[in-house]
């Protein structure tokens, strides 16, 4: 049975292999059959709130065995699901339900009250009953793979989050690949480090199914502190991980591995922000057994490019991104003004995993979704990407920064502008400017100078900040200033506040993929 959409990787593999598991959620092991006739139940479930075919809906279960069942409910239902962020206030929860019309939410009981502070109304709690009675076959509900599958939203410059839009020809381009490259078979078992609304984790739920494998879910406890990690891959048996840099760099630093460590593991990937090569360099020389793996991309586009390293790295230069995955173009615009030897420019990448835009925003969408800019009889929409890259003489990529003020930070996409708009919003902020401040383990740190007036505290803005921007936004630095540097034409000097502080903060915690 071939697949054209996300939710038939599970049907096939349900059919195939019933009995075998499909989820691991600490003692809790779904199977495939399970797990297929669950979502099954909560797809004729939401039929009968109301949800039919293009609607949206939030998915709100953290990273649990009920956060996969509604995740293929809602694809089974015809739907969009919409992964929303468990640490961010329940005003941004809002501002993403207004903006997308969310028609029902899939959550629990403990959440249910967070909801009732938005305009959602139709609640499906996972935890309780609210399945029950409900069939256990695939509702008939006609779906086409250019529907929209998921909606990942991401830090917006303009203060509001934007909806990718995702359908599931994105998805399932990005995902066949990730299965066919890495050889997933039913032997497998994949970690799910990455929360359910950062796009990491469709590898891991999605290229398990394409295979037949588990997915097993880290379990908060261990994402907290690196010697739990290392105990947990041990335990469970992990065969290919998939995170963030950062979590690996503290299982190197302060997760007391030894030469030879995680027998079972195959496969480690990263994606999401820059692995700085000394503490690569001693990963692998730990994991000699397993195959390294560098995964680019923004949202937009799934994974685009990737790098596998053949030896650990020198440090010479950071790791390059590496080349075109199967079916995907990317090309650079040159720009003139980069330095260095070799082409360099902005990176565009044509295909079908690219996004089909921003969800109610068509300037934006037409500012980074353009035709393709290269004399052709047929001119495909790519996505400008923003990233400045160069290409390397053994044709790889190495990426060189962002051309705006978005940042990367612990994996997560961050704008500083979002962060500015929230500060400005207090009363006491007279002055403001956000900036990333480079961390020693290639983790940027996010620093807020304000001119206040005289009641207004560091303190009192953490707080205004934790009540509009989710955890991974908060500034890790907020520093009082009379006043702000600026250059001679007058703007900021952003250059001088992005000095590094002295000390600079200790390492942060990785937390689901982010930091605290």
């Amino acid at each position: 049975m071939a697949a054209f959409l996300l939710h038939q990787l599970l049907a096939r593999s349900a059919e195939f292999h019933p009995d075998r598991p499909a989820v691991v959620d600490g003692g809790r092991v779904l199977t495939y059959r399970a797990l297929d006739e669950r979502s099954n139940r909560v797809a004729h479930a939401l039929a009968d709130h109301g949800v039919r075919r293009g609607d949206r809906v939030g998915v709100d279960l953290g990273r649990s065995a009920e956060g996969v069942v509604a995740i293929y409910g809602a694809l089974k239902a015809g739907a969009c699901y919409v992964p929303c962020d468990r640490t961010a206030p329940a005003a941004r929860l809002a501002t993403i339900a207004s903006d997308c019309g969310i028609r029902a939410v899939c959550t629990s009981t403990a959440r249910a009250a967070t909801w009732l502070r938005t305009p959602v109304r139709r609640l499906l709690l996972l935890d309780g009953r609210d399945i029950d009675g409900y069939p256990d076959w695939p509702p008939e509900v006609a779906c086409a793979e250019v529907d929209l599958a998921y909606l990942l939203y991401t830090s917006g410059s303009t203060g509001r989050p934007k909806g990718v839009m995702l359908t599931h020809r994105n998805g399932l381009s990005f995902v066949e690949w990730a299965a066919g490259e890495l050889g997933v078979t039913t032997r497998d078992r994949l970690s799910s480090h990455a929360p359910f609304h950062f796009d990491l984790s469709v590898l891991d739920l999605f290229a398990a199914a394409a295979g037949g494998a588990a997915t097993v879910l880290v379990p908060e406890s261990a994402a907290l502190f690196p010697p739990r990690l290392a105990a947990f891959v041990r335990s469970a048996r992990i065969t290919i991980w998939y995170s963030v840099p950062s979590a690996l760099s503290m299982l190197v630093r302060r997760g007391g591995l030894h030469p030879g460590d995680f027998p079972a593991l195959r496969a480690m990937l990263f994606a999401g922000e820059v692995f700085a090569p000394r503490q690569l360099r001693g990963l692998m020389e730990l994991l000699p057994h397993v195959r390294f793996g560098n995964l680019y991309g923004p949202t937009e586009t799934n994974v685009c490019t990737a790098h596998w390293l053949g030896a650990p790295p020198d440090g010479s230069r950071d790791i390059p991104i590496g080349r075109d995955i199967a079916n995907v173009e990317t090309f650079l615009v040159e720009d003139a003004t980069l330095p260095g030897p070799g082409r360099a420019g902005e990176l565009y990448v044509r295909g079908p995993t690219v996004a089909r835009g921003y969800w109610g925003d068509p300037e934006r969408t037409a500012e980074r979704f353009v035709p393709d800019p290269r004399d052709r009889p047929v001119r495909d929409t790519v996505y400008r990407t923003g990233d400045l890259v160069r290409l390397l003489d053994d044709g790889t990529y190495l990426f060189l920064g962002r051309r705006d003020g978005q940042i990367k930070s612990r994996g997560y996409r961050i704008e500083l502008g979002e962060i500015e708009a929230a500060l400005r919003q207090h009363p006491g902020v007279l002055d403001v400017a956000v900036v990333a401040v480079a961390h020693d383990f290639g983790v940027n740190i996010v620093k807020a100078c304000a001119v206040t007036d005289a009641q207004t505290t560091d303190h009192v803005l953490r707080r205004h900040c934790q009540s509009l921007l989710p955890r991974h936004m908060i500034p890790d630095i907020i520093e009082i200033r009379e006043e702000l540097p600026k250059t001679s034409t007058g703007k900021i000097d952003r250059q001088a506040l992005a000095m590094p502080p002295d000390p600079v903060p200790a390492d942060p915690i990785c937390v689901d993929g982010g930091a605290i």
